[in-house]
């Protein structure tokens, strides 16, 4: 298996060069009239939104441009987006995941139509305004609502995450995912499936692991230090202390909000965003702190599957989440293999236990686009 990280119309439709029985000016004013104009959506400020800044090679498939930049350099690359600026790149893993944000948006506006409680979509990458063009090309082609860009002509676009009050970071490069981390703001490389599964157009479902992405790393690090049974011991010692908070834990907060929303019209049965927990615990031995961690939060989880140990990837391939978030490499792969869009989260012990082999060979590549 492998992983890649990754004739004259209007806006209607309609064409004003036909001819009928109708004069011209009649013709751009049944076109042209105010409700059409008006149809998009004005943007959420940002600090009232829920931001997830997402990296142009995650959103959209360019790896041949990928392979340009890397075999022939930077003029080479700009010069091949430039002059297929008019083509647009196809999806990428995160697409169907950012469709999904549209669809609950829709929704969200429908009930609450002066609110910007909404999702934001900021496209981040280290291009130069140059490539923007055909970017922006492909977002009109898709039909995607994406108005901010951050653009950094190849500076990291990572100090600019906070600026623009992101709760999410999507990328295909791991070593900008360290880095937003590492300035407090959750974060996951994303990966690509050879093939992946169809999901939701109206239901947009994420699914989180628990230890080191909505949870601290504090009961892994009991385990890799000390085995299964001293973990199980501490968790049934602790288990009514609450968890510290992991990387995630305000992304599923800044979910559970909207999510508030909907059950506050009534349509909690019909609600557009549904959250799972997947987690390698098992229920009758650890799964009681992890519950209690969540209700201590004020925090509710869709439904909880508590795995003791068995592979993720076959429950997933089930749930078909947008998105699926770990801190373990071997579950992003087995629910990549699954056709799961998988995202790793590069935080806590299970990283520094990886790091000893894997470290150079994992950063040592990072990608010319974030």
């Amino acid at each position: 298996m492998s992983l890649r990280n990754c004739h004259t119309l209007t806006a209607s439709g309609q064409d004003l060069t036909s001819s009928n029985s109708r004069g011209p000016w009649e013709d751009a004013r049944a076109v042209l009239k105010p409700s059409t104009l008006a149809r998009k959506p004005k943007p959420p400020k940002p600090e009232n939104a829920i931001t997830i800044g997402v990296s142009a090679r995650v959103l959209f498939n360019m790896e041949k441009e990928q392979q340009i930049y890397e075999q022939q350099g930077m003029e080479e690359y700009i010069k091949y987006q430039v002059e297929h600026e008019t083509q647009p790149f196809s999806p990428g893993p995160a697409f169907s995941f950012v469709k999904a944000l549209e669809a609950v948006n829709t929704r969200l506006r429908e009930l609450y139509p002066e609110s910007e409680e909404l999702f934001d979509v900021v496209l981040m990458t280290n291009n130069h305004a140059y490539v923007g063009l055909r970017l922006i090309n492909t977002i009109n082609h898709h039909k995607l609502f994406i108005e901010r860009f951050c653009m950094t002509g190849g500076n990291s676009p990572i100090g600019y995450l906070k600026a623009y009050h992101t709760n999410l970071y999507l990328s295909a490069d791991p070593v900008k995912v360290r880095e937003a981390l590492e300035e407090g703001i959750a974060a996951a490389t994303m990966f690509t499936p050879e093939k992946i599964t169809e999901v939701s157009e109206t239901q947009l479902r994420v699914a989180f692991d628990g230890d080191a992405v909505l949870f601290s790393d504090e009961s892994e690090r009991i385990y890799k230090a000390h085995g299964l049974d001293k973990f199980f011991e501490h968790e049934k010692t602790h288990e009514n202390k609450p968890l510290d908070h992991g990387p995630l834990k305000g992304f599923l907060e800044a979910l559970g909000k909207l999510q508030k929303k909907f059950y506050g019209k009534g349509q909690r049965m019909d609600c557009p965003i549904r959250t799972y927990l997947v987690t390698a615990r098992s229920a009758a031995s650890s799964g009681t702190r992890a519950l209690k961690t969540l209700r201590s939060w004020g925090l509710e989880i869709d439904e909880a599957l508590f795995l003791a140990g068995a592979p993720k990837g076959p429950m997933l391939e089930k749930i078909r989440p947008h998105i699926f978030f770990d801190d373990q490499m071997f579950h992003v792969e087995g629910a990549a293999e699954m056709g799961t869009v998988a995202c790793h989260v590069p935080y806590g012990i299970a990283q520094r236990i990886t790091k000893k082999g894997n470290n150079d060979k994992e950063t040592s590549s990072a990608p010319q686009e974030s």
